[in-house]
């Protein structure tokens, strides 16, 4: 694939990503075949309220791990990085509904005429786990992510199963 081409279809990734709901982070993905695009980004099944995460207060943690004595300073930052003009901490927490972008793509890709097999994908971020092992499932030869995500499982699963999975820094924000 040449250069220009692998450029504006990470471009068109993070364009995606931009059209998602999400508040913590904004995912895209891209599936290109023969010059066929199926496209996708993190957010709830179709006709769902749009809403990808719930707003948790720390005092209401159902996991009692609040500033009740037993997390310091700096482990209650980083559990609830965020405050109201109160100064009361919370976090965004993602719906369980949420679907990954690739997920999206990929359940586009099903419904529409263009196959999977041998297709290159293009992502914001790399793969979990569970959308690395559809990645394979649907035939899906090479992937190129702009940025690493939380965890290298995905990347190891799918250089085990033999598909390209590259980091790809030549998009337009570089």
């Amino acid at each position: 694939m040449k250069e220009k081409h692998k450029r504006a279809y990470m471009n068109s990734a993070h364009e995606f990503a931009d059209c998602s709901s999400a508040v913590r982070l904004k995912v895209g993905a891209v599936i290109v075949n023969d010059d066929n695009l199926v496209f996708g980004y993190n957010g709830t099944p179709s006709g769902w309220d749009n809403t990808c995460e719930d707003l948790i207060w720390m005092d209401e943690d159902p996991s009692g791990a609040t500033c009740g004595g037993w997390l310091s300073v700096p482990e209650i930052e980083e559990a609830w990085p965020l405050t109201d003009e109160n100064g009361r901490r919370y976090k965004l927490v993602t719906k369980p509904e949420v679907l990954h972008a690739e997920s999206n793509a990929i359940s586009k890709l099903a419904k529409s005429p263009i196959s999977g097999e041998g297709a290159t994908m293009f992502m914001t971020h790399s793969p979990c786990i569970e959308c690395a092992k559809l990645i394979h499932q649907a035939g899906i030869k090479e992937v190129y992510f702009a940025q690493h995500y939380r965890q290298d499982d995905g990347i190891d699963f799918l250089k085990r199963a033999n598909i390209v999975c590259e980091l790809y820094t030549g998009h337009k924000e570089d």
